[in-house]
């Protein structure tokens, strides 16, 4: 722990003139596009990641996001600005350390925060004076402080005193290249002024713009309104999918129709399910956080009820189809899931509900295979661990045949749907995208 003390100012022109070094933990789908525009603005990065596997490919060069170029950091990498590693004791460089690691859920859907403190506990005997943390990793309002500051001043040295400690909360969109990292403003608190002026500084030279708000607790409590919000507003669709569907209207049509209206109408769309790393996961962390001031969140807890029936629903329709379509059951049926991860055009299978339908089909007794351009092969995960190492299959006018039904999950892009249309038995299509495509055959329907 190095004994010196810059002020203020020196640390916030480093940071305006671009000199600063800057750590990043956790270099997934929100700490590498970070680094990406962090070397874009010619700031030195200490890119950290406990995955080895990770490292190595960045070392070599290799993105194993399909959404961020290697292009992206590999001339950083060469000119020594960009540098992988493992080593926590790499971060004493740093002036300011950016953690952007997961905060999953645990399996009674409680917060699980054990990657954030282990990263804090990690970073306390390589602290120094005049480092600023930042947490951009989504959590429940008093995290920052009651966590990430309380292990941090372990080492008595103190928060506003001798080191900084402020909240920004990711924004990403996996694969939307209209905004990339730099081009999403930033929400800023700080625990005290000094934090947030230092923040605010880092973040304006390589983000459109920053949004400073009063202190840590509403920064944090910004990012979960966000996810929230999208929430609830899907779960009300998902349930006006299933009430339209039964009185023969098109939710679909509804809602195109519906977003024409100029004001007081966001348009939403019903899925197979909630996936990703943000809407399935944070409003449990806010139901939990509530559960401290004894009051009740029954609107998001309906919506979380109503959003995760969905599979259900689907594997429901599917049976249904099979039925009277084709007089055939479920059990034996032979289904092809297209699309593996939880959102088009990328390659993130985090909390996909694809998983969760081809489980439910198995358990009834249906043979699944899968099929995605980006999921080569199912990655390992926690809930769905026997379906790792299923191959994707290529598609084939004489494959599709042999199924019984195809189910449309993920709605990517690169996909021949026209392939699909002509040649399945039956199409059940989760996110209206044949219909997008001008494909309206007897054999499609939509659930």
């Amino acid at each position: 722990m190095q004994n010196e003390r810059l002020p203020v100012e020196v640390l916030l022109a480093r940071y305006r003139d671009r000199t600063a070094t800057i750590g990043v933990v956790g270099l997934g789908y929100v700490g590498l596009p970070l680094v990406a525009a962090l070397v874009a603005e010619r700031f030195e990065v200490v890119g950290l990641d406990i995955d080895p596997a990770k490292v190595d490919a960045l070392k070599r060069g290799e993105s194993y996001i399909s959404h961020v170029s290697a292009d992206l950091f590999v001339p950083a990498i060469r000119k020594g600005r960009f540098r992988p590693t493992s080593d926590f004791r790499d971060l004493r460089v740093a002036d300011a350390i950016l953690i952007c690691v997961p905060t999953p859920l645990t399996a009674h859907r409680e917060p699980d925060l054990s990657y954030v403190e282990a990263t804090a506990r990690a970073i306390l005997p390589n602290l120094r004076r005049g480092q600023l943390i930042i947490l951009e990793s989504t959590s429940y309002p008093g995290t920052t402080r009651d966590l990430i500051k309380t292990i941090l001043e372990e080492s008595h040295l103190r928060s506003g005193k001798d080191f900084y400690i402020a909240f920004s909360p990711e924004r990403e969109d996996p694969g939307n290249i209209e905004f990339s990292t730099s081009k999403i403003p930033k929400v800023v608190g700080g625990d005290g002024l000094d934090a947030l002026n230092l923040a605010d500084e880092l973040y304006s030279a390589f983000v459109t713009r920053t949004v400073r708000v009063s202190n840590l607790e509403t920064a944090e409590a910004v990012k979960i309104t966000e996810n929230v919000f999208r929430a609830v507003n899907i779960a009300l669709v998902n349930e006006l999918k299933v009430l339209y569907a039964a009185m023969g209207i098109d939710v679909w049509e509804v809602i195109d129709a519906a977003k024409t209206k100029p004001f007081g109408f966001m348009a939403f769309y019903p899925g197979p399910g909630l996936g990703g790393h943000c809407i399935p996961i944070d409003p449990f962390y806010l139901t939990w956080k509530s559960r401290e001031f004894g009051l009740p969140t029954r609107f998001i807890e309906l919506a979380g009820e109503i959003n995760t029936t969905m599979p259900r629903y689907v594997v429901s329709r599917l049976a249904e189809e099979l039925n009277q379509r084709a007089s055939c059951a479920l059990n034996g049926a032979r289904v092809l899931v297209v699309g593996l991860s939880y959102k088009k055009n990328i390659n993130d299978t985090r909390e996909s509900p694809s998983f969760l339908l081809i489980e439910l089909l198995e358990t009834q007794g249906a043979r699944c295979d899968v099929h995605d351009p980006f999921v080569p092969v199912i990655p390992k995960t926690r809930e769905h661990a026997a379906l790792a190492g299923r191959e994707s299959i290529t598609l084939s006018a004489q494959a599709l045949g042999e199924y019984d039904a195809v189910l449309i999950s993920t709605d990517h892009d690169d996909i021949d749907y026209a392939l699909i249309a002509n040649h399945a038995k039956l199409v059940v299509d989760t996110r209206n995208v044949c219909t997008r495509k001008g494909f309206c055959g007897a054999n499609i329907v939509k659930a």
